[in-house]
């Protein structure tokens, strides 16, 4: 059979329901063929759905004729069962009782039919089983033309897009990696500007109110020593992608294929007399769609302020009310930490929103399917980043300075950056969430649809029984192409209804968390340069996921045609825009890159160009750093007398903090207005490069192999000319 529609065993024939049942099955009747399986002991019935041989004739003829002409395996020989599958499929879904405009997503949310699934064929996925489908094959390439063959070429692009994405993140880590190695190497060598630190006797200012005393800067001795890296992520991976693909829509002959055609096609297979569905713009539902957006964005917004807050309260418990000492000296530290994980809560819980999904009954599923995408993305890329950009670029920034902090409700202080920089605290929340995420998710992700399985399995066991007995009765008179008896099939029907549920939308999960994924890994790489090698371990695992899932774990996806990864690509291409940006704000206003500069070239030792034979960053740190007197009044109000005291018992009278003002007035010096145009400057400059370079890049790389352009031809030219041949013979018979 090519489809399963399932629905419960009423004992009142004339009830509202089985009457719109009968009504629909009845019209289904007037297209396709329907086997009907009783089961009595479970209270189901299964409608076994097979279509007529003529409706794949006109599908053929439609296809050859149309103006996206791909003479495909559709054309020549047996329909493949996932084509027919995907043309059952839609005419489900597009018919509706004669008497009501009730379509089948209608009928099941009024109960009147229970579920809908396509078959998994034995064979077929035995041999996706042994070949990929399994752990031990994690190491072993992908059979992408069996996955099209059995899936169809919506997932079989999935497969092909992740595993070019792992490929290419092999060098990405490798990358990262060397950077990281690279930064603790610094651990057995005297840098100049670390020796600075760790030898500098400066007091600096507490770090939050009360219990938090002044501390010396040669305590971040070791944090200095690890802040010596970042890493520059090339965004060319989506032009290399767009070559390999093409090579593969070119040999399943989809290269031309238009999923308009397509559904033109499937409408008139369905209903000869359909009318074109008319594309509409109403302006008042874009209006509102536009204003719920901004609505959820803010919402999003107020979370992150929420997760601000509690970093801040935290921070101040920790340090007040902790027994541990330890906690209490690094409380800002630890408060980091609890909020990444509280972050991590909560993205957990915005992502298990279920929006509602559209019907695409009425309108085209690519259309449904790109509105759909790009508002879930938005809400999750907003969920998963807002507080990283908070962290990024305006922690630290916004908090005041001694004798001006900015507080909350006027009495909590807003927190400090770490006191290594800024970047440690968005490195620390970065590899916190990436863990976090992709280890309870590969946990839950295998583990719930596997007992779910194992659960309804259990309830089948009797027709597997059934089945087995009937086998060894009537196997010695079976002859070849022969039906399963009932207790067979109603045993083979059990065995695909108890695996997991899936809809139109299950690959949209899969591709929305692989997105994801990527933007953690060119976002912000420059502060966090193992989300590449994080992700690739990921990816090893994920695929063999997936696979297992979509082959054992759940129902058979209903094989959609396609010839590229849709409005992801767009997608993709918007994340490649942020990341330059986001790394180009990083290293220009998160980093200490451009004052390092500005004070090797204006204000050090060497700013004269006659200095030689020094090192022209000598007294750099000093120089970042200004200082506040407690004979301030306004000072003395923000700091206790017991925070000015250091731990070894020293009284302090001034303590320093790092930003350019003034030591008697707080206003900011020249020199803070020198760096900030020097890090917009950098920032216009470095951002224009990096669009430059990828669209050099994009250039260079052409979109399809030469191969496959002149094969294209070639198959083009062919067609051509056994269309003549037909032409002419057709007039010599006449």
């Amino acid at each position: 059979f090519d489809y399963v529609l399932v629905a419960k065993i009423s004992d009142d024939e004339n009830s509202h329901l089985v009457r719109k049942q009968k009504a629909f099955i009845e019209t289904l009747k007037k297209k396709l063929n329907i086997h009907v399986s009783e089961d009595d002991d479970d209270n189901k019935v299964f409608y076994c759905i097979r279509a007529p041989e003529k409706i794949f004739e006109t599908y053929r003829y439609l296809l050859k004729v149309s103006d996206a002409c791909n003479w495909s395996c559709e054309q020549q020989g047996t329909i493949p069962q996932s084509t027919r599958i995907r043309i059952v499929d839609f005419i489900l879904h597009h018919t509706h009782i004669d008497s009501e405009e009730e379509y089948l997503p209608d009928l099941m949310k009024k109960n009147v039919f229970e579920t809908h699934f396509c078959l998994h064929e034995k064979r077929e996925q035995k041999e996706l089983k042994q070949s990929w489908a399994r752990w031990s094959a994690c190491f072993r390439g992908q059979p992408i033309t069996n996955v099209r063959n059995y899936l169809g070429e919506n997932v079989a692009l999935y497969f092909l897009w992740l595993g070019w994405y792992t490929f290419l993140l092999i060098p990405a880590s490798v990358i990262g990696l060397v950077v990281f190695l690279y930064g603790l190497a610094f651990y057995m060598f005297d840098v100049k500007d670390i020796f600075e630190v760790c030898q500098s006797n400066v007091i600096m200012c507490p770090l939050c109110d009360n219990t938090c005393r002044v501390w010396e800067l040669s305590d971040t001795c070791m944090y200095a020593k690890v802040l010596y890296f970042y890493s520059f992520y090339s965004t060319v991976f989506l032009e290399f992608w767009k070559c390999h693909r093409s090579s593969y829509v070119s040999a399943w002959k989809v290269f031309d294929w238009c999923e308009e055609e397509e559904e033109l096609i499937l409408e008139i297979v369905n209903n000869a007399h359909c009318e074109p569905k008319m594309h509409r713009h109403s302006y008042l539902r874009s209006t509102i769609v536009l204003v719920l957006v901004t609505l959820m964005l803010l919402v999003i917004i107020g979370l992150t302020h929420v997760l601000v807050v509690s970093r801040v309260i935290a921070t101040v418990l920790l340090a007040e009310n902790s027994t541990w000492q330890v906690i209490t000296e690094n409380s800002q530290t630890v408060a980091v930490m609890l909020g990444a994980v509280l972050h991590y809560i909560t993205i957990t819980v915005m992502t298990r929103v279920k929006a509602h999904k559209p019907p695409t009954n009425k309108h085209s599923h690519a259309a449904v399917e790109r509105s759909f995408t790009v508002k879930m993305f938005i809400f999750q890329f907003f969920t998963m980043f807002s507080s990283l950009i908070y962290t990024a670029f305006f922690l630290g920034r916004i908090n005041g300075h001694p004798g001006g902090y900015v507080r909350i409700s006027g009495k909590w202080r807003l927190e400090e950056c770490h006191p290594s920089g800024c970047l440690t605290d968005l490195f620390i929340q970065m590899s916190i969430i990436m863990v976090l995420k992709q280890t309870f998710n590969n946990i839950f992700e295998y583990s719930g649809p596997w007992f779910s399985r194992w659960l309804k399995r259990k309830k089948a066991q009797k027709f597997r029984r059934r089945c087995v007995k009937c086998f060894k009765k009537e196997a010695m008179n079976t002859k070849e192409g022969s039906e399963l008896c009932e207790n067979c099939k109603l045993e083979d029907l059990h065995r695909n209804y108890s695996l997991i549920k899936t809809d139109r939308f299950s690959l949209f999960n899969e591709f929305l968390e692989m997105v994801i994924q990527f933007s953690f890994t060119t976002i912000f790489v420059a502060a966090f340069p193992l989300a590449p090698l994080l992700a690739l371990l990921n990816n090893i695992i994920e695929i063999r996921l997936d696979a297992i899932k979509m082959v054992s774990l759940e129902r058979r996806l209903v094989p959609m045609k396609a010839n590229d990864i849709g409005v992801w690509t767009d997608v993709l291409e918007a994340i490649g825009v942020l990341a330059v940006i986001a790394n180009g704000l990083v290293i220009g206003i998160s980093s200490d890159f451009i004052p390092r500069l500005v004070y090797q070239y204006f204000y050090g030792p060497c700013a004269s160009g006659s200095a030689t034979g020094i090192d022209c960053m000598v007294g750099y740190i000093n120089n970042t750093l200004s200082i506040a007197n407690v004979s301030d009044e306004r000072v003395r109000e923000d700091f206790t007398s017991s925070q000015m005291v250091t731990y070894s018992g020293i009284n302090v009278t001034h303590c320093s903090y790092r930003d350019y003002r003034s030591n008697e007035d707080f206003s900011l010096t020249n020199q803070y207005w020198v760096i900030l145009a020097a890090r917009l400057v950098f920032i216009i400059l470095f951002e224009h490069v990096v669009v430059i370079f990828k669209c050099v890049a994009s250039w260079f790389v052409p979109t399809s192999p030469l191969d496959v352009t002149n094969e294209r031809l070639y198959d083009k030219l062919r067609r051509l000319k056994e269309e003549l041949r037909s032409f002419k013979e057709h007039n010599r018979t006449l």
